[in-house]
């Protein structure tokens, strides 16, 4: 933890945290002295590991497990968190529905059903829904709160058409735009972090060597982005340091989208 924590005496909820981007965004979290939530969907194991490794750096820490697709969960979740500590400041929406990325195997548009894209769409904006709207009566009475979602660089460069997870993340880009303009004034700000590929993670494990060799040579920082690569513009927006940013969205992929 550094000298001056930036997050000490904040809690933060990070949902789908026991791995990949999400628990590295826990970890960075605890690192600043924030006290993190870790959501799970169902890797007790994993969640709790992510736990001990937050309060390994002094950070108080906890897993809860809940499907952030069900709105009861998520508001016992919520209303849970408060109630233990009084006060919740900032919301990552990490969480995402099982996707794998790889060139090879993805469903061409022909082969898509609707209900592809109704499945990312649920996973996407309608786990950030639940979420948002149990955190809000929160944030609202406290006149503060911060939301961060991830979305993908892909809204903006379909270097790979993955059409119904790319569609979804696009509809979270618009969905926390118009809760920015919405929240505003009641001093909530929401924005977006938008990674490029991120290996090794769970879903980019399959995508092979020579994709990410011909993604690297198009990259101007000429490497594929790390979990700790998303955690930082992840706190940046979650910090006082973007006070008077809101509805933005960080593109963070090395230069492949500039913006």
């Amino acid at each position: 933890m550094s000298a001056t924590p930036k997050f000490a005496g904040k809690v933060v909820l990070v949902t789908g945290a026991s791995r990949g981007i999400g628990a590295e965004i826990a970890r960075s979290f605890a690192r600043e002295g924030a006290t993190v939530v870790i959501n799970y969907l169902s890797n007790t194991v994993a969640a709790d590991a992510v736990v001990a490794q937050c309060l390994a750096v002094g950070a108080d820490a906890w897993a809860v497990q809940a499907d952030v697709g069900a709105q009861d969960a998520v508001r016992d979740m919520i209303d849970g968190i408060v109630q233990e500590t009084g006060r919740l400041d900032v919301v990552v929406n990490n969480a995402l529905r099982h996707y794998a990325f790889d060139p090879r195997r993805r469903t061409r548009f022909d082969a898509l059903s609707w209900q592809d894209y109704q499945s990312q769409f649920d996973g996407a904006v309608g786990a950030a829904f639940n979420v948002c709207r149990a955190a809000l009566p929160h944030f609202k009475l406290r006149a503060q709160g911060c939301i961060v979602n991830i979305s993908t660089n892909l809204v903006e460069h379909p270097v790979v058409p993955y059409h119904d997870y790319t569609t979804a993340k696009a509809s979270l880009v618009a969905f926390s735009r118009n809760l920015a303009s919405e929240l505003g004034p009641f001093g909530i700000r929401v924005n977006c972090v938008a990674p490029g590929l991120v290996y090794p993670t769970d879903s980019s494990g399959e995508t092979q060597e020579s994709f990410r060799e011909s993604l690297i040579a198009a990259t101007p920082l000429r490497r594929i982005a790390r979990p700790e690569d998303v955690a930082g513009p992840v706190l940046f927006l979650a910090s006082d340091w973007s006070g008077f940013m809101t509805g933005q969205v960080l593109f963070v992929d090395g230069g492949l989208v500039m913006r």
